[in-house]
């Protein structure tokens, strides 16, 4: 259905009309005069190497975007793009995976924030797309980025190791979050609540690779070799090609990144809920049952071949 046509304001009224924009560009100029100050000021922080002033500069750019008003912006403008600027925002909307869950799966991943019981992860019906729970929680998906690039978009922190290997690359990390886990053959001892699971890209010379968690270590293709590394006996890095599809295990929530599909039930990208995780991770308090994401060895170590 077509919106109704906006009529056109009244003649009587377009002095008016005029001197009230006029008043608003009067607004708005002083707004971006004092936001340019602020600038001034924030780079003179940065001159003296204060702690902070590289993200507050980062912040006040994005206020005067914003304020200009330009196409630009607007284009960018979401919660990846202010978190991350709009170059890291599009590697990581061109970059998350589809989900794809092994027969049997009942549950989407979703924001800790708002569930931690299994009844609002579980879906009715575990056929086909799948964006919601039955409870209503959208499927989420929570992003990191490790930018060891020479010229970061986004200034890796002070305890992050770029060092070495990881050097040149931009690492995506995609957190799923689901209230329990459960390896079945291991009883008792393969359950825990709060299960954090991931999906992790490395971009840069000479390809772009993927690798998931998968128990103790990372996974490709679940080949039969993984077994000592799901075992934790020996722990391996897990990069291979990347393929925009994450399979999911029923139970542990094991994946991997290559394979045959194996069940009837799947969220695309374009139904996942994307939220940054460093600001969560800054304000967070829960207690976990095991280690969130932020005190993982693969939050400083984007190469780490744990998953502890």
């Amino acid at each position: 259905m077509r919106p109704a046509a906006i009529a056109s304001p009244p003649v009587a009224h377009a002095g008016r009309l005029r001197d009230e924009r006029g008043q608003s560009t009067i607004e708005w100029t002083a707004l971006l005069l004092i936001v340019a100050l602020a600038l001034a000021f924030v780079a003179s922080l940065a001159g003296l190497g204060l702690p902070g002033a590289a993200l507050a500069r980062s912040i006040a750019d994005k206020i005067v975007c914003v304020v200009s008003g330009s196409d630009e912006c607007a284009a960018g403008m979401s919660d990846l793009a202010l978190a991350y600027g709009p170059e890291v925002a599009a590697a990581i909307s061109e970059h998350v995976p589809d989900l794809m869950y092994e027969e049997g799966m009942r549950e989407v991943p979703v924001d800790f924030r708002e569930c931690r019981e299994d009844a609002c992860a579980e879906v009715g019906s575990p056929v086909g797309a799948v964006g919601r729970s039955a409870a209503g929680n959208r499927a989420t998906a929570f992003v990191r980025v490790i930018d060891c690039r020479p010229e970061p978009a986004v200034e890796p922190e002070p305890d992050v190791d770029c060092s070495g290997e990881r050097a040149g690359h931009l690492y995506l990390q995609f957190w799923l979050y689901f209230p329990h886990s459960r390896t079945e053959p291991w009883g008792e001892r393969g359950y825990h609540r709060d299960d954090f699971e991931s999906f992790q890209v490395r971009i840069g010379p000479p390809a772009t690779l993927a690798r998931a968690s998968s128990h103790h270590s990372y996974n490709h293709d679940g080949g039969p070799d993984n077994w000592l590394s799901d075992a934790g006996v020996k722990k391996k890095s897990g990069w291979g090609r990347y393929l925009p599809t994450y399979y999911i295990s029923r139970g542990s929530h094991a994946g991997r990144v290559e394979g045959d599909p194996d069940g009837v039930m799947w969220t695309p990208r374009s139904r996942l809920v994307l939220i940054p995780l460093e600001a969560v991770a800054a304000g967070a308090d829960a207690d976990f049952a095991v280690a969130p994401p932020w005190l993982k060895e693969v939050w400083r170590d984007p190469e780490a071949r744990g998953t502890g």
